[in-house]
């Protein structure tokens, strides 16, 4: 059994590459092999959001606090709130962050397949994020 203290494991703010904006992450999980779950609290400052994604094994998101943003490759842009829970199935093409106004926090939860846990694609526009299609 392994405890880690709060604090133990400092935020790390979000690649770039892979967000639009300002997010923050703080691991809550990140289970040895055989194991294969991951699980991070996610913070998204206003207008912050992923890039379209997808995940091997699927993804649950709980969202913890504020207004967010998710929507599926070809599907409507469609709010979430604190205390939804969203399951993203696997190899959907999708992305999820804070509402234009509002900051959002969640926990992402998802497993790995072959030690993969998402594949990253492109970003998604201001159209895309504003509801102007995929």
């Amino acid at each position: 059994m392994d405890i880690h203290p709060c604090g133990s494991a400092p935020s790390r703010r979000a690649k770039a590459e892979w967000f639009t904006g300002t997010v923050w992450q703080d691991p809550i999980v990140e289970a040895p092999a055989p194991a294969r779950v991951r699980a991070t609290t996610v913070r998204f400052e206003p207008g912050a959001r992923t890039n379209w994604h997808t995940h091997p094994l699927g993804q649950t998101l709980y969202i913890v606090s504020g207004t967010g943003q998710v929507q599926t490759w070809g599907g409507p842009v469609r709010e979430v709130r604190a205390g939804d829970v969203v399951w993203i199935p696997p190899h959907e093409k999708h992305w999820h962050g804070a509402g234009p106004a509002t900051t959002m926090v969640h926990v992402a939860i998802h497993e790995a397949l072959d030690g993969k846990h998402v594949d990253w694609l492109e970003p998604v526009t201001d159209a895309q994020y504003q509801g102007g299609g995929r």
